[in-house]
């Protein structure tokens, strides 16, 4: 056979299998992404896990998978690995091969370095020819989250306000009921005993009444996280770092709460990626579950304002919440926020601030 036979003959296969893989090359090819824990705390490692399978005859000689995902996702070096991009987000890509009907299993280990939820939504799958002649992509969507909850911090970083009550101090003795203490009669609820109904009560209104007791310390309390810096601050947070440090003191003493038995709820007057258009509120709760939804819903939270503090306040007044402790984190107090602590207070509420500050600034002014 002639050179120029055996030029056209190669001409034929290299042009028949490039038009193959323009035709085949994504068929029946999958890739699936996920995580391997739902959340973490910030600091921790987790694993990315990815599938590709490739369910076909035909063999893929190279592809090539990329997907944006968010800085604070941080890789660790890995072979056929490469993390590119910006300052938000970084431009996450690998490269392999697939033989026929086979499925590639791969682990990126990721270093968890902020607080917040993390998703990725879609990824770009690139092949092509064994001569890299032709190559064909596709966007693929994808549903990989993963929530990284705050780091909390040790209870004495924490400035508390050293205010006593019945001699013992705020946070630290919370719910110790007080059975030679009855102040009233109230409506029966879920959990109470029977042998607190008062049966003359519940004769003459007709309902069941229990006997209202006193508490020793307060047993239901409200965390609540300023987002505002200053009073002339608008939506936009103009100090984030110090919002987050206010995150973990709200983290660490709504888990502390909870541990010891406290009905323990959170509020904001920022938002969750799950709801911009209101202020963050989780009622007092009490349980392993409550804990759960209040640290998913700080990683939830965007730090930006929905609403001024004194709003937020003036709703609590408003829903007519009584004997609950309000732990206020706040960078300051404006005559509005005071005057809404005046009315919480006169419900029958204590209202406390946490003062929230860089460095030591924060110790300073709670002393």
């Amino acid at each position: 056979m002639g050179i120029h036979w055996i030029l056209f003959v190669s001409f034929i296969v290299v042009l028949a299998q490039s038009l193959i893989y323009k035709r085949l090359a994504l068929k029946n090819l999958s890739v699936h992404r996920s995580f391997s824990k739902s959340a973490v705390f910030e600091g921790e490692d987790v694993q990315m896990v990815e599938r590709i399978a490739n369910r076909k005859l035909l063999p893929v000689p190279w592809l090539k998978l990329e997907s944006l995902i968010h800085a604070n996702l941080q890789f660790q070096k890995q072979f056929n690995l490469n993390i590119s991009g910006g300052q938000m987000f970084q431009n996450h890509s690998s490269l392999f091969s697939l033989m026929p009907y086979t499925q590639i299993t791969r682990r990126h280990h990721i270093r968890c370095l902020k607080r917040g939820a993390y998703s990725v939504n879609s990824a770009t799958i690139t092949c092509g020819d064994v001569l890299g002649m032709q190559s064909v992509f596709k966007t693929l969507p994808l549903q990989a989250e993963l929530l990284v909850y705050p780091r909390a911090v040790p209870m004495d970083e924490i400035p508390l306000p050293y205010r006593s009550w019945q001699g013992e101090l705020l946070v630290r003795r919370w719910m110790m009921e007080d059975p030679f203490m009855i102040n009233g009669v109230r409506e029966y609820r879920y959990g109470d005993s029977m042998k607190d109904v008062n049966w003359k009560a519940t004769a003459r209104t007709g309902k069941l009444q229990v006997h209202n007791r006193g508490y020793t310390a307060d047993h239901r309390m409200m965390v609540c996280v300023n987002f505002e810096v200053s009073e002339e601050m608008w939506n936009a947070v103009t100090d984030p770092e110090l919002i987050e440090k206010g995150i973990a003191y709200a983290a660490t003493l709504t888990e502390d709460g909870i541990r010891q038995g406290m009905e323990v709820g959170f509020g904001c007057n920022g938002y969750t990626v799950d709801d911009p258009q209101h202020p963050v509120r989780i009622e007092p709760l009490s349980g392993q579950g409550q804990m759960t939804l209040l640290y998913e819903t700080m990683a939830k939270l965007v730090i930006e304002c929905n609403c001024e503090m004194s709003a937020f306040l003036e709703a609590e007044v408003r829903s007519g919440q009584q004997n609950t402790v309000y732990l206020l984190i706040t960078s300051y107090v404006s005559g509005k926020i005071q005057e809404k602590i005046h009315r919480l207070e006169s419900n029958g509420n204590r209202v406390e601030i946490v003062p929230l500050a860089h460095g030591e600034e924060g110790k300073q002014a709670s002393a």
